[in-house]
């Protein structure tokens, strides 16, 4: 007897923590932008499992990696040289400013991990800082180290006494920066642009004036790629459309191609981690960095950056229209397939609400503001429906 989407869901409030506030549907199987539930509706996806999918669901390169290396080896420790982790390395290396790499299990570890190597260079390099200058709205992850460095109170409040060594300072600010700079201060870490914050795009200048103020006062400048990375912002990094080079990365999301995976990369000068200083079971896993590899070469090879730019300048383009027909919408920002509208009213979720029983999936990012992340891959045909989509439904609750 096959079990029905309720059941399962009974099955969820029976034995799951309940964290989440769950959509209405059971989720099935997937392909390309669309994903279908255990009735077999369809819906587009425009979160892409959380920024997640760059080149979409189930992508047959990636799907034929899973396969081909689940039945050669799934998980050996780093003790041991794994070659799919090693492929994975060389494109990251080869395609970024980046000399080093290590691979873990998710983007809250790939923080925590270059947070630790920054501590360390304070250490060795100067004179034992290890203060770590982060951004107000910012989100870096749900460890208890992470969530001191996210600059989000609602974050924050039930997990004080937040761990020590973050100072919260206001994002494109860089006179905030140069404020909270002291001789215990050992890196700056920011996003390219600021995803669970609400889609925040800096002032085209800066990230160059943050990398010349890390230059003047030798700090570690480490980017967190791990929403704007492999593609998402139209070029393989975040950084690059900011004209600078951060010391050290971030990376998770995307880089898995729907595996959970993470990493963290830094250049030579900056790789002071010696052996028993960093580790992980997971990290590196045959299997995960399999996934990750395919991903990435479809997206190298196939050029992903570029074409998703395009697609977000498309799907950009919409968005302007519907905010000139609605005058409650209030603002369009982002950058390549990473774009969010602001409304007057906090109705993003019963906006939401409508998208989703008429097949299409969003965030609701903020009250008043919902966030498009769709592969990279989606085409404009899709776009099409899913602005339609939401035309309608911001027309019925608005009363427009």
């Amino acid at each position: 007897m096959t079990t029905t989407g309720e059941q399962w869901k009974q099955i969820e409030a029976d034995y799951y923590m309940q964290v989440v506030n769950r959509m209405p549907m059971v989720l099935d199987h997937a392909e390309g932008t669309c994903v279908y539930d255990t009735d077999g509706k369809r819906y587009l996806d425009f979160t892409a499992g959380w920024a997640v999918l760059n080149v979409g669901h189930s992508h047959p390169a990636v799907t034929a990696a899973i396969v081909e290396q689940a039945g050669k080896i799934l998980q050996m420790s780093n003790l041991f040289y794994t070659i799919p982790q090693l492929k994975l390395a060389q494109i990251l290396i080869d395609n970024s400013v980046m000399d080093r790499v290590f691979f873990c299990n998710s983007g809250a570890e790939a923080n925590e991990g270059v947070t630790k190597l920054a501590r360390k260079y304070g250490k060795v390099k100067k004179n034992g800082a290890y203060e770590i200058i982060t951004a107000n709205n910012s989100f870096h992850g749900r460890t208890m180290g992470m969530m001191a460095a996210t600059g989000q109170a609602h974050y924050q409040d039930n997990w004080r006494p937040l761990a020590p060594g973050y100072v919260n300072v206001d994002y494109d600010d860089i006179d905030a920066i140069k404020a909270a700079t002291n001789d215990k201060t050992c890196a700056v870490m920011l996003e390219p642009v600021q995803g669970e914050g609400g889609v925040n795009v800096p002032a085209p200048d800066y990230f160059k004036q943050v990398r010349a103020w890390c230059d003047e006062n030798d700090l570690v400048l480490i980017a967190d790629e791990v929403q704007t990375g492999m593609g998402r912002l139209g070029t393989l990094f975040g950084y690059e459309q900011f004209g600078f080079e951060p010391d050290a990365i971030s990376m998770a999301k995307g880089l898995g191609a729907g595996a959970p995976l993470g990493a963290f990369l830094c250049k030579q000068e900056y790789a002071v981690l010696e052996p028993g200083d960093h580790g992980s079971t997971f990290g590196g896993n045959a299997l995960t960095t399999a996934a990750g590899w395919a991903g990435a070469k479809v997206v190298v090879d196939e050029n992903w950056s570029e074409k998703g730019a395009e697609t977000g300048v498309y799907l950009k383009g919409q968005l302007t229209g519907l905010m000139e027909k609605y005058d409650f919408i209030t603002e369009v920002r982002g950058m390549g397939m990473l774009l969010a509208i602001q409304m007057s009213e906090d109705n993003a979720g019963a906006v939401i609400g409508e998208t989703v029983a008429n097949g299409l999936l969003l965030n609701a990012v903020r009250p008043n503001m919902i966030r498009f992340m769709p592969p990279l891959t989606t085409s404009m045909e899709e776009i099409d429906e899913a602005v339609g989509i939401l035309d309608a439904a911001l027309a019925k609750v608005f009363g427009a």
